[in-house]
């Protein structure tokens, strides 16, 4: 069988369907409340991720496993419309992940989960050629020895792996040993690290595990980032917020552009909260994807949340 075409991205790790529920205000603790619409679209951290890349002229792989239900025809047919790539594996009377996600007046979103644990991606599922032609690997970390397993093939292809991870799955020390730039949720830090201060967490996560970059994302206080010797802290964009759903994909899909297009860290930075500010403006992980030009007119004369960090250097 002949080798795989060559991809600028190669992504390892979760998709969901994403049931969009707008309400005016999160719901009290046994009350009763009326929704209007709820929009079933497709999401999921790095299979949104994928799609944003594709859709900014990257080329494209996404390797997961899904049921042979109706979410899954719905995942086939978003890869198949943005040009994606997509090994698959499919487990049959398998249900594909659902997300309800509860999207409160101010756009901020509240998230519900189920897998089927039949649909977790084991290393026997990846084949390595998958993983080798590419220019760069992204993986979430949910299924762990699958996401170890592509790192250290991409490791030792001298193929950089960018990481986003929210959980402190087990196992994850491996899988983080053979990651480059790990981005992170705002609490991840200080968890992992046992460490209160996110400053200092950041920086004993570089240190251990031997990243070129750690940061962690910030929602509206945008992005705080470490690189072995200064911290970088890009302010985040002020937007009228829609649902705050998938921003944090679409900051990762921003990183992973300006990387590959070769970026100082700084401007890899700002245009991937650029890129994760415009994404919610609309309903769901994908529908505010932009374009670069869009993004890139953000950059240029959008209205930043005030600086809440400063720029230090460590001797």
């Amino acid at each position: 069988m002949a080798n795989p075409s060559k991809v600028d991205l190669v992504g390892v790790g979760l998709n969901a369907t994403d049931t969009v529920i707008p309400l005016l205000e999160f719901p009290a603790r046994g009350s009763k409340v009326e929704y209007r619409t709820a929009n079933v679209l497709p999401g999921g951290q790095v299979a949104t991720t994928v799609v944003a890349c594709q859709n900014w002229g990257l080329k494209t792989r996404y390797v997961g496993k899904l049921g042979d239900d109706v979410a899954a025809t719905l995942h086939r047919e978003a890869f198949a419309h943005a040009g994606v790539e997509a090994q698959i594996t499919t487990v049959s009377g398998g249900a594909s992940a659902q997300s309800l996600i509860l999207v409160d007046g101010g756009g901020e979103r509240t998230v519900l989960c189920r897998r089927d644990e039949r649909l977790i991606l084991q290393p026997t599922d990846l084949k390595r050629e998958w993983i080798e032609n590419a220019r760069a690997l992204h993986v979430d970390g949910y299924d762990t020895a699958a996401a170890t397993v592509a790192a250290r093939w991409a490791r030792e292809a001298g193929i950089p792996v960018i990481a986003d991870l929210d959980e402190l799955y087990p196992g994850v020390d491996d899988l983080l040993e053979n990651i480059d730039y790990l981005i992170v949720s705002r609490d991840f830090p200080s968890r992992l690290m046992a460490e209160p201060d996110m400053e200092k967490a950041l920086q004993q996560m570089q240190r251990r595990y031997g990243c070129l970059l750690t940061a962690a994302t910030l929602g509206p206080d945008g992005v705080v980032a470490w690189d072995g010797k200064e911290f970088h802290f890009n302010p985040a964009y002020r937007v009228p917020a829609v649902d705050t759903t998938g921003a944090g994909d679409i900051f990762h899909a921003g990183f992973i552009y300006g990387l590959l297009q070769g970026w100082p860290l700084d401007r890899q930075l700002d245009f991937a909260c650029a890129a994760a500010a415009l994404n919610c403006t609309a309903v769901g992980a994908r529908g505010g994807i932009q374009s670069v030009e869009a993004i890139e007119d953000m950059m240029t004369a959008g209205v930043r949340y005030q600086a809440a960090h400063y720029v230090r250097t460590v001797s």
